[in-house]
């Protein structure tokens, strides 16, 4: 089976088809500027024609947020967009992406199954004490709890730790990019999470803030008269490492090299988002009750050895070192700790579209 498996962001798709069951990639590219879904598509068609001229016989999405009903896969409903559009203001940036990408493929590609694999499925294991908050008990039944994103990601980290390996270990998994989380990851098994009910939560991102007192939102919109449309708009763009900075979009290697000029502002936004990093998997050891293997993913987590060597500093007493040659010098998935340490410290990258096609081939054969 030709899984068709499109990566979205704001203002571009990535793509692969996949052959399911043997996992082998058919064709994969990138549609850039994308402001038209149905444009986009049809780019994506006739790329796919001219490289293969393989059939897309299923589109699996790695949707963000249903609420607590669409904690899984399934084939794409009426019910199903209406979940969607139900939490919208919890993804505003992720949940518009995907409404409006599924609509353009089921127009595009009519009578082809349509597959959403929830981001939140993988962190569907953790235990109540971790998923629940203290609010009213109205909110729990509205759907509020802590979800957990990137959990394709995080699944697919495990298994490939697992496999490097040879062993079933007490992970910690640190997705760490524009959009950045960590999951305490006990034998394949999601407990806990840093972002919360919304990707808003947890970690500073690039442009989105991570934890927040919500009495601090509450305040600034008493003081200064804002709308709840305002007050997204600014949290979601012009927040975390963007807000802590003052350095526009927030990227990374932006503030690093802002940092190196002697920018304070960039500086403490660095060291910020290497403090919470270094406190989540300290906390998350101890949730565990100990620890096997750390490692790292995403644009920063697999790229930035000088981030790596600031998120582990600190850390020894848990049994956590690096060593200096394998992680400046090394490519590739590999392990950057030295082969006594105590603790394995790993550098990866991540195939989130891979997840997806399992994820999606899976419900697709279930009853077949």
């Amino acid at each position: 089976m030709n899984i068709l498996v499109p990566n979205l962001g704001s203002t571009s798709l990535k793509y692969q088809v996949l052959e399911m069951p043997s996992e082998r990639t058919l064709v994969k590219g990138r549609v850039e500027r994308v402001s038209d879904y149905a444009e986009a598509i049809a780019q994506i068609g006739a790329a796919i024609e001219k490289a293969a001229a393989v059939k897309v016989e299923a589109v699996a999405f790695k949707a963000v947020h249903g609420g607590p009903d669409y904690r899984g896969t399934f084939l794409v409903d009426a019910r199903l967009l209406g979940a969607l559009e139900e939490f919208l203001p919890a993804a505003p940036a992720h949940n518009r992406i995907y409404l409006d990408a599924i609509r353009a493929f089921a127009v595009s590609l009519p009578g082809v199954p349509l597959i959403a694999a929830f981001e939140t499925e993988f962190h569907s294991t953790m235990p109540d004490y971790a998923r629940e908050y203290g609010v009213p008990s109205g909110w729990r039944e509205a759907g509020v709890a802590k979800y957990g994103f990137h959990g394709a990601s995080h699944r697919f980290v495990s298994g490939r730790v697992t496999a490097m390996l040879g062993r079933d270990v007490r992970l910690v998994s640190c997705h760490l990019g524009g959009s950045s989380s960590i999951c305490a990851i006990d034998r394949g098994r999601s407990i806990d999470t840093t972002m919360g009910f919304s990707p808003q939560s947890g970690l500073e991102n690039a442009t989105r803030h991570g934890d927040l007192d919500v009495f601090a939102v509450l305040f600034m919109m008493e003081k200064r008269g804002w709308d709840v449309a305002e007050v997204r708009e600014q949290l979601a763009r012009t927040g975390g490492l963007a807000g802590l900075s003052g350095i526009a979009g927030g990227d990374v290697r932006d503030l690093q090299s802002a940092a190196a000029a002697g920018n304070a502002r960039a500086a403490t936004a660095l060291a910020v988002f290497v403090y919470q990093a270094r406190k989540t998997i300290g906390a998350y050891a101890a949730a565990m009750g100990g620890l096997d293997a750390v490692a790292f993913t995403g644009g920063i987590g697999e790229n930035s050895a000088a981030l790596r060597k600031q998120c582990c500093a600190g850390l020894e007493f848990l049994g956590i070192a690096l060593d200096p040659r394998r992680n400046e010098d090394g490519s590739g998935d590999r392990l950057v700790s030295p082969d006594a340490s105590g603790v394995a410290v790993l550098a990866l990258a991540t195939d989130e579209e891979l997840i997806v096609a399992r994820r999606a081939y899976a419900a697709l054969t279930a009853n077949a």
